[in-house]
C-alpha cells in the first residue's frame, strides 16, 4: 500500500488536542466525604459539576486519567439536534407508547438549543459554526425512507430539513456515492476540545472538587451513604453520579452491563491545496450517512483539513491499522483526496444503549446519564445538566430520556460479539447497494 501518512505523523494523538491538551495538573487531595461523586470528568461529569457546586453542594470529579482523555476531545465536533427513534443497534424497530417518539424528539432539539445557547452566554469560544449537515442516502430506499421520515423530524425535532436529489448533489458535496439525501438545518460543528476546554473552567469558577488521575476501584453501600474505593484512598459519599459513558469501569457493573462501549476512529489529513476543501464542501457542511456501519466527515474549523470518522476495524488494532482501513473510505467518499496524506489518527470510545436511545436516571441508588449512541456533544451535556437538577432539586420536569434502561441477559458488559456483528451489518450495507 502506498505512504499515506506523512512524514511527522504521530499515532493516537488527536487534532484537536493541538488547541487543549489534557490537564494532568488536576489531582486534588480526595476529600473523607463530599456530598455528591462524580465518576467520569467528560461534557456530563463536568456540566452536572457545575450545577451542583453553584447550588452549593460539596461536588467532587473523580476523572481516572487526565482531565480531557476521553471522548470529549476525541470526536468528530458535529452537534445534532435529533436523536435515533427508528431501530435498536440489533436492527429492531423501535416501540413507543402514542406521543412518545414525538415527546424524545422535541427534548433532542430542547438539547440543541441548549448547548447552542451555553456556547453563546457562556462565551465559550469553540469554533461553533451553524452550518448544518448533509445526510447521504446509500440507497435509493434509504432516501425514500429519509422523505418519509421528514414530516415527523421538521415538526418535532425542529430540524428545518429538506431533501436534496442525487441530481444536487454535488452543490453541497463533490461525490456521487450517495442517491442524494437530507439537508438539515439545525446541526452544527465545534472544536471539542475547546468546548472542554470551556465547560472545565466553568466547573473550576464554580468550587468543584476536580481529583484527575484518580481511578474508582470499588462501589460499595455504607450505612446511608456510598463508599468509593480509588486508587488514591476511600471517599464517602451521600450520593454517586456515574458519568463515564464508554470508559465505564468495571467497578460499576450494574451499568457497565447496560452499555456496548464501540470504538470510533478518526484520521485527519494534512492541509490541503490552495481550494480543494472549498471545491470538496461547497457549502461547508458536516456529513454522514446512512449505513449501518456509518462514517461522518467535515472540514477542520479553519478550513484547510478533511476530518473523517467511523468504524475502521472491529477488532483491537493501532491507530495506524484503523487509519489504513479508514483512508479507501474517504477516498471512495471524496476521490479528489487520493494521495493526500493522514496527519493525526486516534480512537476514542462512545457507549450504545441496547435500545439506541440515550438514557439518564437512577439504577440501584446511583444516578447516571449515558449512551450518546454517536450524539454526545449535545446529549450529554445536556443531560449532565438535568441530571445536576435533579439532583440540586432545582429541574422543573421529568426528562424523556429518564426511562428504563434495557440490559440483556446474556450481556455482562465484555462486547465480545462487535466484530462478528460489524462483519454481518458491513455484508448488509453491500447487500443493500
Amino acid at each position: 500500500m502506498e505512504n499515506i501518512f506523512l512524514e511527522d505523523f504521530t499515532p493516537d494523538k488527536p487534532y484537536w488536542w493541538e488547541f487543549f491538551q489534557p490537564r494532568d495538573d488536576l489531582r486534588a487531595d480526595l476529600p473523607l466525604h463530599t456530598d455528591v461523586a462524580i465518576i467520569g470528568g467528560g461534557y456530563t461529569g463536568l456540566t452536572a459539576a457545575h450545577v451542583l457546586a453553584e447550588s452549593g453542594i460539596d461536588v467532587t470529579v473523580i476523572e481516572a486519567q487526565e482531565f480531557g482523555f476521553g471522548a470529549s476531545t476525541r470526536n468528530g465536533g458535529g452537534v445534532g439536534g435529533a436523536v435515533n427513534v427508528g431501530k435498536s443497534l440489533s436492527g429492531r424497530r423501535l416501540q413507543y407508547r402514542t406521543g412518545e417518539r414525538e415527546a424524545i424528539l422535541a427534548e433532542s432539539a430542547q438539547a440543541f438549543r441548549s448547548i447552542e445557547n451555553l456556547v453563546e452566554t457562556g462565551n465559550i469560544a469553540c469554533d461553533w459554526q451553524s452550518n448544518g449537515r448533509f445526510i447521504g442516502a446509500w440507497t435509493p430506499k434509504h432516501f425514500r425512507d429519509q422523505e418519509a421520515s421528514l414530516p415527523l423530524m421538521n415538526e418535532h425535532a425542529d430540524l428545518g430539513a429538506e431533501m436534496l436529489p442525487r441530481e444536487r448533489q454535488r452543490e453541497h458535496l463533490q461525490t456521487d456515492l450517495y442517491h442524494g439525501g437530507m439537508l438539515v438545518k439545525r446541526s452544527a460543528t465545534v472544536n471539542p476540545s475547546l468546548l472542554y476546554k470551556g465547560l472545565l473552567e466553568r466547573s473550576m469558577a464554580s468550587g468543584a472538587r476536580l481529583c484527575g488521575r484518580t481511578r474508582v476501584t470499588g462501589l460499595a453501600r455504607s450505612g446511608s451513604r456510598w463508599e468509593l474505593s480509588t486508587d488514591r484512598g476511600v471517599l464517602k459519599a451521600d450520593k454517586v453520579i456515574v458519568a463515564a459513558n464508554g470508559y465505564i469501569d468495571p467497578a460499576v457493573p450494574m451499568l457497565r452491563k447496560k452499555i456496548i462501549p464501540v470504538f470510533s476512529n478518526i484520521i485527519v489529513t494534512e492541509e490541503l491545496p490552495d481550494g480543494l476543501a472549498s471545491h470538496l464542501f461547497p457549502t461547508n457542511r458536516y456529513v454522514n450517512d446512512t449505513l449501518r456501519i456509518r462514517s461522518y466527515y467535515r472540514l477542520t474549523p479553519d478550513g484547510k483539513r478533511v476530518l473523517f470518522g467511523g468504524r475502521g476495524r472491529f477488532s483491537t488494532a493501532s491507530a495506524i491499522d484503523h487509519a489504513r482501513s479508514l483512508y479507501p473510505m474517504m477516498v471512495q467518499r471524496l476521490p479528489d483526496l487520493k494521495g493526500i496524506r493522514i496527519a493525526y489518527a486516534w480512537s476514542g470510545r462512545i457507549a450504545f444503549t441496547l435500545d439506541s436511545v440515550p438514557h439518564v436516571g437512577e439504577q440501584d441508588g446511583v444516578h447516571f446519564a449515558l449512551g450518546c449512541n454517536g450524539s454526545g456533544v449535545a446529549m450529554m451535556t445536556y443531560l449532565g445538566d438535568y441530571l445536576g437538577k435533579k439532583i440540586a432539586g432545582k429541574a422543573n420536569y421529568v426528562s424523556r430520556f429518564e426511562r428504563p434502561l434495557p440490559g440483556h441477559p446474556l450481556y455482562g458488559g465484555n462486547p465480545w460479539f462487535l466484530p462478528l456483528i460489524g462483519r454481518y451489518f458491513q455484508f448488509l450495507d453491500r447487500l443493500g447497494r
